[in-house]
């Protein structure tokens, strides 16, 4: 294999790439199409992933790509997958906010080795490689120090299917607020994530997630010296569950029996 911090450059030229498209289209749509009741897809998701399936295509031929939107491409065989989110947030993004991402991840033979995570409207760029660190902008992170669910501040999201679940989803998030200073949902998970590998938030939950919305940002957050789960105790972190758990490692233990007890951890998946 080779080393996972070689791939750097090209997550950075593919996210940036990426990036680009999406600002083209930011704030200048002039309508966006329904995958679901509130599933979003524009054409910046579309262009976005355009590029980067062909630049991966072009790059490493005869590697695999998983992509949200129409880009899959499976190589039997090929021990590398790149796991693609072309527009992360697609939801700000159509209703003009700021807070969106490209996020591409990496694995060799089901490791996740590498992973970048660019938000061009803020221009912040993260990267992670298995092994050496995680940086916003070329700086290295770390996870907070906050050692008490009463002085951590969360994030969560809600999946789209979430209308069958909605009496999980808000018993959870009405016992997590009791629990905790607050808790955020940005819409982004690669951003949530992101958020967490940086200090900036303590811990993310959330059920219904995709490959694609994890598989950068929970590396940066392991990289960042954090913790990443499933979301009950004992339950690891599987990138093809919809669930999961990713904090700075001080709380996550009573991140996950508060789920336990909310009996979040019992949604399928």
């Amino acid at each position: 294999m080779t080393s996972p911090a070689e791939f750097l450059p090209v997550l950075t030229h593919l996210a940036q790439g990426s990036g680009e498209i999406l600002m083209r289209y930011f704030r200048k749509l002039s309508g966006y199409e329904k995958k679901g009741a509130v599933d979003l897809q524009t054409i910046a998701d579309r262009e976005s992933e355009r590029f980067l399936a062909s630049e991966i295509h072009r790059l490493f031929p005869d590697h695999s790509i998983l992509a949200e939107e129409d880009g899959t491409v499976l190589h039997p065989g090929s021990d590398y997958l790149w796991i693609v989110d072309p527009l992360d947030g697609t939801t700000n993004y159509a209703h003009k906010l700021r807070i969106f991402a490209v996020s591409i991840g990496l694995t060799y033979k089901g490791e996740r080795i590498a992973g970048a995570i660019f938000a061009p409207a803020l221009d912040e760029l993260y990267l992670a490689a298995r092994g050496h660190g995680a940086t916003l902008n070329g700086e290295p992170l770390q996870v907070s120090n906050t050692d008490t669910l009463d002085d951590s501040l969360l994030v969560t999201g809600f999946p789209y299917d979430r209308r069958p679940h909605i009496d999980e989803l808000t018993r959870m998030h009405r016992e997590a607020l009791l629990a905790t200073r607050g808790v955020l949902r940005l819409g982004a998970a690669a951003l949530d994530l992101a958020a967490v590998a940086a200090g900036s938030l303590d811990c993310f939950y959330e059920w219904g997630v995709r490959p694609w919305d994890m598989a950068a940002g929970a590396l940066l957050v392991e990289e960042a010296g954090g913790k990443v789960t499933g979301l009950l105790p004992g339950e690891p972190f599987d990138l093809f569950r919809p669930r999961i758990v990713a904090s700075n490692g001080r709380i996550h233990s009573e991140v996950q029996e508060l789920i336990a007890r909310a009996g979040f951890g019992k949604l399928p998946g």
